[in-house]
């Protein structure tokens, strides 16, 4: 997933479990304008630990996965 998809993501997750921003918040211990933020794509300054405090409380996890199967580390090592 592209990074400004997240945002909507987590929006559509959030209301197909029936929350509002303001129960999400509170699960997660965040603040309504940060998670208002997210939803509407803008990222910021937003901590990898609040972003994983909103996955958690909605039952995700942050995952890493290649988007282009044909890069390798091979260009890196010939510097």
């Amino acid at each position: 997933m592209k990074l400004p998809d997240l945002g909507i993501q987590i929006r559509k997750i959030r209301k197909d479990k029936n929350l509002t921003q303001e129960q999400l918040c509170k699960i997660a211990n965040i603040s309504r304008p940060t998670l208002s933020k997210l939803e509407n794509g803008y990222f910021g300054m937003i901590s990898v630990v609040k972003l994983d405090a909103i996955l958690a409380a909605l039952g995700y996890e942050i995952c890493i996965e290649s988007f282009n199967p044909f890069w390798n580390n091979q260009s890196l090592l010939k510097n």
